[in-house]
């Protein structure tokens, strides 16, 4: 045994005695996952947060955190002589004087905007699929106060190099705080350390984007992955999956191999999408200044949807009273607009739990089409979260098209009221129209398009009929029905405001709805099915003899 061995045997040992070691890694190492390529969405949002950190620490030993004024005497020869604050000067040496310095700025640019997107497409999944009920209501919490973090780290991140736009967008963020009523104008001088913009900012927020939320990120994200764990992965439906079991691949050697594999492949493509297209060139907007504005300036995506907000709210919403000054055009579409998404975020399993009365742990998936107004809900909110991002652009649309802004505005107040609506009301439609084809499919099979004549002259279509396993998918999903009020006696007075809110919100979500097939049914499909396959049997035959009959007729007088 080598020296290597020895030494390596001796610290396993002492983790052993220690802490039990091998017990915990023997038991996370048989931990068993589900393989299906939608939960690479929570892998991409974990390994662009680490890109971040490796990015960001790089990048913190060459940035200045100060607001301070400097004469920028760098590489760029454009701004040389130029009077700009230390953070700018130190951003602008990170792109042109430190090698690898705008490669890894481009990196953390982009990763940002890969780690904000894949938490918002990876909570879209989850709330899709139904993997948000019990036991897993805290682990979605956990999963909307992630998605609203990171988006404030994102914007404290592209506020530091202090250029025009960066300045533009921290210029309407201290409006933002001034609309809160009352003490607004105090949280301001508070957070820039007097007026507007001030030398603190920089520093706070520095501190803010690198210590504060970075650290509640992490550990947000280490009991988000604990919690996954200790509830087991969902998984979808399937031939021998139940609530009771997970079938999948062992975290070793299995997943372990296919996760840093894929690490890999998402810090390729990012750093290969970084090195390709330019993101945040500060060089072109210049230091920040409060007397100009960027013409056309325009948020990150995550952000874009709440300047649309304020754009579409009518400036008639700002009022006086008591001497102060209550900008409801600004506080309504910010704050309480943020505010109510993330209570209606964070409530929601709770909410759909009162709907069905359904208090049993759930580790089998929906599929989307069977859980219709859960579904209806999820593309209305994506609906108005477009309209309000095109709205934050509005400006642009009306220079690029030669329209008028003013007739846009309007036309978006309207739309992001109708067309919510609308998009619920078209896809519970579809939803519930799929759910019918599938109905049919479980009883009569699959469509062949091949067209039979039978005997006493009836023509039918060919239906395959369906594998066990194809079948199973499209059965075994629950049936849920409008809770009646006998269904509340036994859940205390049907006659409390909770209980008839309760069997409305049950008549909303499940009174239309389409039956699933019954065992009972599906004996008399096969019955039918076998009946008429003996029949297009005999009429296969039948027709083959005739084509035989044909072709030895016309062998015959050729």
């Amino acid at each position: 045994m080598s020296t290597i061995d020895k030494v390596a045997g001796g610290v396993g040992n002492f983790a052993d005695d220690s802490v039990g070691a091998s017990k915990i890694v023997n038991g996370f190492a048989r931990k068993i996952f589900p393989d299906h390529w939608s939960f690479m969405l929570g892998e991409i949002t974990l390994y662009s947060f680490v890109i971040l950190l490796f990015t960001g620490t790089f990048l913190t030993f060459f940035y200045e955190p100060s607001a301070a004024e400097t004469t920028y005497t760098g590489m760029y020869a454009p701004l040389t002589g130029q009077h700009v604050s230390e953070a700018y000067a130190s951003s602008l040496r990170i792109s042109f004087d430190v090698r690898g310095g705008l490669i890894m700025r481009q990196v953390h640019h982009w990763a940002a905007l890969v780690f904000v997107a894949a938490t918002i497409v990876h909570m879209m999944r989850v709330f899709f699929t139904g993997a948000f009920r019990k036991p897993r209501e805290i682990n979605w919490v956990i999963g909307v106060v992630l998605a609203l973090l990171a988006v404030f780290e994102g914007f404290t991140g592209y506020s530091l190099p202090d250029d025009l736009l960066s300045g533009t967008g921290i210029r309407i963020a201290q409006a933002i705080i001034l609309a809160v009523p009352v003490v607004g104008s105090y949280i301001s001088y508070f957070l820039f350390g007097g007026a507007f913009p001030g030398e603190d900012f920089i520093p706070r927020f520095f501190t803010i984007h690198i210590l504060l939320l970075p650290a509640v990120l992490l550990g947000l994200i280490v009991v988000h992955l604990a919690l996954i764990v200790v509830h087991k992965h969902t998984q979808y439906p399937g031939p021998g999956r139940t609530e009771d079991n997970v079938v999948g691949f062992p975290l070793y050697p299995v997943y372990m191999a296919k996760a840093g594999g894929f690490f890999f492949i998402v810090f390729g493509v990012i750093a290969l999408i970084s090195a390709l297209f330019t993101i945040n060139p500060i060089w072109a907007y210049g230091s920040y200044d409060p007397s100009p504005v960027t013409a056309g300036s325009q948020p990150d995506w995550y952000m874009g949807w709440l300047d649309g907000a304020v754009r579409l709210t009518p400036g008639w919403f700002e009022f006086t009273l008591f001497g102060f000054t209550f900008s409801m055009n600004i506080f309504i579409p910010t704050t309480v607009l943020i505010l109510a998404v993330v209570a209606a975020g964070s409530l929601y399993p709770w909410i759909e739990q009162a709907a069905t009365g359904d208090r049993r742990e759930h580790h089998l998936l929906d599929r989307p089409r069977n859980a219709p107004t859960r579904t209806a809900l999820g593309v209305m909110a994506i609906t108005f979260y477009v309209l309000l991002f095109i709205s934050g652009g509005n400006d642009i649309i009306a220079h690029i098209m030669g329209l008028s802004i003013n007739d846009i505005t309007r036309t978006l107040r309207v739309a992001v009221f109708a067309l919510p609506a609308l998009a619920f009301v078209v896809t519970k439609r579809i939803c519930l129209g799929l759910q019918r084809k599938d109905r049919e499919k479980a009883l009569h099979g699959r469509e062949t398009g091949r067209i039979v004549r039978l005997p006493h002259g009836e023509f039918i279509e060919v239906h395959a009929p369906l594998t066990e396993e194809e079948r199973w998918v499209l059965v075994q999903h629950e049936n849920h029905r409008p809770m009646e009020i006998e269904d509340r006696v036994d859940a205390g007075n049907p006659d409390t405001v909770y209980g008839k809110i309760q069997r409305r919100l049950s008549k909303f979500y499940f009174e239309d709805r389409v039956e699933p097939v019954t065992p009972r049914e599906l004996a008399a499909a096969h019955h039918e099915h076998g009946t008429e396959i003996e029949s297009q049997e005999h009429a296969s035959i039948e027709e083959r003899g005739g084509n035989a009959a044909i072709a030895t007729s016309q062998t015959l007088h050729g």
